[in-house]
């Protein structure tokens, strides 16, 4: 009976060894699982307790050592690892305590200029300008000529003008003639503003301008758009101010990129503004803004032309275009396309799907009474 019961239990064993060692694999797969989790997890643990580095460019190399300089301004003299190639502008990143080079990265000059330029291939052509055609044909002497059929200057002798400066009115098509131009060149086009050139520490503003124009180089053949320049490149008065300091620091830095030492290349400069009044001489000087074309309010066969170009994908019915024409004398082309709009407007509200000539006239009315009823800061146009 003894042998008989032992030979039933080590059956039993041997049905049930096969399921142990399976449930023991199990658990043995899970513990690694888990015990790589927690070894993943101690190191993001590590990486959180460690203290960041610090990024800084370097200025010039000394005796095997290097001066750099931290975004706050700091210029500091510090040493770096025998076996790392660096020079003079390059990235580094240093340690927060003893500010020691650990390691190059890449460049990140274009990091800061791109917050400040928008750089585009403008999708706008000749067709969609309207009422300036004498403008359009000296920007397309001074700006396109040069990049398309730059021979023509070299056979002749003469050195196309670098930039022009479009002023008059707001709402007259200055943005648009810039952005046409750009278009028919295919060159980049890079619009930045000039109230955002003013940076907060000393020389950051100068900065972005010479970073702003190694990036046009980089990109050429290409248009810097300077729009409301008149914030940047006024006349310059003898005032105490640190902030003011520090306008004429980046003004000078941008006179001295539009005619320094380094040629410009393909690259053009169009300087917008609706207070030519208050520029300073030097940028109008020959060498750099050399053209200075007017835009003013269109006349009437300039009216004619873009309400042409604002009215041509509206469903419209029974327009007297000149009775429209004649009703908007002084009227600037954002002020037409604004009346155009507003006719559209008034169909919805009448539930219609067609713009008729009434809806244009008490669209014109409508702005009209805008800018009657005093300030521009109660206008609903303009």
């Amino acid at each position: 009976m003894k042998a008989k019961r032992k030979s039933a239990e080590g059956e039993i064993e041997r049905e049930i060894a096969p399921f142990a060692s399976d449930d023991e694999s199990r658990i043995k797969e899970e513990n690694i699982i888990l015990k790589e989790t927690v070894e993943l997890m101690q190191r993001e643990l590590e990486s959180y307790r460690r203290s960041p580095f610090i990024v800084a460019d370097v200025k010039s190399i000394i005796d095997g050592n290097a001066v750099i300089k931290l975004s706050n301004g700091s210029i500091f003299y510090v040493t770096f690892p025998p076996n790392l190639s660096i020079k003079a502008g390059d990235t580094v990143i240093v340690e927060q305590k003893n500010l020691s080079i650990i390691k190059k990265i890449p460049s990140s000059r274009e990091f800061g200029v791109e917050n400040f330029v928008i750089i585009e291939k403008p999708k706008i052509s000749w067709s969609d300008v309207g009422g300036l055609e004498e403008q359009a044909n000296e920007l397309r002497e001074v700006i396109e000529a040069p990049l398309k059929n730059p021979e023509i200057f070299r056979k002749i002798g003469i050195t196309p003008p670098k930039g022009i400066l479009l002023y008059g009115p707001p709402g007259t098509g200055k943005t648009l003639l810039a952005k046409a131009v750009a278009s028919s060149t295919n060159a980049t086009f890079i619009e930045i503003v000039s109230s955002e050139l003013v940076q907060k520490f000393i020389g950051e503003g100068a900065k972005l301008v010479r970073e702003i124009f190694e990036l046009a180089k980089q990109k050429a053949p290409s248009i810097i758009f300077i729009d409301e320049l008149d914030a940047l490149a006024s006349v310059r008065i003898d005032i105490g101010t640190s902030g003011e300091r520090e306008v004429q620091r980046t003004f000078m830095q941008l006179l001295a990129e539009i005619d320094g030492f380094k040629p410009l290349g393909n690259v053009k400069i169009i300087g917008c503004t609706n207070r030519a009044d208050l520029l300073d001489p030097a940028i109008l000087r020959s060498g750099r803004l050399d053209r200075k074309i007017e835009i003013p309010n269109p006349n009437a066969g300039g009216r004619r032309e873009i309400l042409a170009i604002h009215t041509r994908s509206m469903n419209i019915r029974a327009l007297n275009i000149d009775e429209l024409v004649r009703i908007t004398l002084g009227f600037s082309g954002a002020e037409l396309q604004a009346a155009c709009t507003e006719a559209g407007y008034f169909a919805i509200r009448a539930h219609r799907t067609f713009v008729t000539q009434e809806d244009f006239e008490k669209a014109v009315r409508k702005i009209k009474k805008g800018e009657e009823e005093g300030p521009d800061l109660h206008r609903i146009f303009g």
